[in-house]
């Protein structure tokens, strides 16, 4: 039996090398099916850390502390992207890493990520590799204005890119290429902000939860929609681009596509992040089964559950400015689920928690939300139904 086919079962050990919040509510689902967990993060005390078994504090590329992680956990995965890729190839050679490196790889760098959504035959903003400030010249002249410039690596929350909306805005974005060569894209103007979470087994057995309408407010998820306020020919277009770029990047797992969807009902892929992801929390209360359990089912290699809506919903993220309000009214908060990350500094933009409500139609929790001070200006940024 290959690794990647054996099965993990309960009181075993899975281990996860992140300790943030996704790494968090993967171990919760975890122990709630019988296993045990070990985390991997540089930071005592972190989110994961703080439910589970083991703790090892290190560095990501400390190939002992890794060792440590192999030696504990019968089945290894991760909670985010950016995990040292010489690191996680010295597992796939000595432990059980169902997922592999080579999606982990393409998904770490914005120019192989868009190469092979494009190898799929799926859409992609246009645009183009630049290495040089005459390159971002050379090339904004085919892409037009305005266009964003974005590093090739490690951007996250809108970090790493600048909008150029004028020829004199290229010098000071021009910076980004300190880090090495960037992608220049034209700017898209679109209708919705779309995503789409899939979960794959090793034998190809797939599901995809429903699709999510997501809005963001200074470039962080502000809030998600579910189901997502679109056609039927457009749910369908999106599942089935997922689908698609599950099996061909061979995906074990979890994998989350962000999309755009333009006022020609057009769908272009923007990003991919090969684990669960912020615009599928809803998942917990809404669906049958959640993203987080069903990327351990997916690792662990048992049957997949059912991704069944069971209820709309809206999913709202807790940034560090919200909580003095929000630790004030939670006991008379009575219909929100949620969910704090057990982070003790609350700084400002940084992500503390989500509430997901559910009732019978978004609509009515988009008036809620609206309307609560805790986000104030969320009228303007939720936006009109289509």
């Amino acid at each position: 039996m290959k690794l990647d086919d054996k099965v993990i079962l309960p009181n075993q050990t899975i281990g996860i090398i992140g300790g943030g919040q996704l790494g968090r509510m993967m171990a919760l689902a975890a122990k709630a099916q019988g296993f045990r967990i070990a985390v991997l993060d540089p930071a005592a005390d972190s989110p994961c850390a703080q439910v589970a078994d083991v703790e090892i504090i290190a560095d990501y590329n400390d190939l002992e502390a890794i060792a440590q992680l192999a030696r504990v956990s019968d089945v290894i995965t991760y909670e985010f992207e950016n995990v040292d890729v010489e690191t996680l190839s010295w597992l796939c050679e000595n432990a059980n890493v169902p997922q592999g490196k080579k999606l982990l790889k393409i998904t770490q760098n914005r120019i192989s990520e868009k190469a092979a959504i494009m190898a799929a035959g799926l859409k992609v903003a246009p645009y183009a590799v630049c290495a040089t400030l005459e390159e971002v010249y050379d090339k904004i002249e085919t892409l037009g204005l305005p266009a964003v410039l974005k590093t090739a690596r490690g951007g996250y929350d809108g970090k790493g890119q600048a909008v150029i909306r004028s020829i004199t805005d290229i010098p000071a974005a021009s910076k980004l290429l300190e880090s090495g060569p960037c992608v220049l894209e034209s700017w898209l103007t679109f209708e919705k902000e779309l995503s789409v979470i899939v979960t794959r087994k090793s034998n190809g057995e797939m599901t995809t939860f429903p699709v999510a309408e997501n809005v963001h407010e200074d470039n962080i998820l502000h809030l998600t929609i579910v189901p997502a306020r679109i056609s039927v020919m457009t749910e369908d277009s999106a599942v089935t681009m997922a689908r698609t770029l599950a099996e061909k990047l061979e995906v074990v797992g979890t994998l989350a596509i962000e999309m755009f969807l333009t006022h020609n009902d057009e769908l272009f892929i923007n990003e991919l992040a090969p684990r669960p992801h912020n615009s599928g929390h809803f998942t917990i209360e809404a669906c049958e089964t959640s993203q987080f359990e069903q990327h351990i089912r997916a690792i662990s290699n048992w049957q997949l559950g059912s991704t069944q809506l069971l209820k709309p919903a809206v999913m709202v993220n807790l940034l560090g400015e919200h909580m003095e309000r929000l630790l004030t009214e939670i006991p008379q908060l009575e219909d929100w689920k949620i969910h704090l990350y057990g982070k003790m500094e609350a700084r400002a933009k940084r992500k503390m928690g989500h509430v997901t409500i559910l009732a019978n139609s978004t609509e009515t929790v988009l008036a809620e939300i609206e309307n609560h001070p805790i986000w104030s200006n969320a009228k303007e940024k939720i936006g009109g139904t289509s």
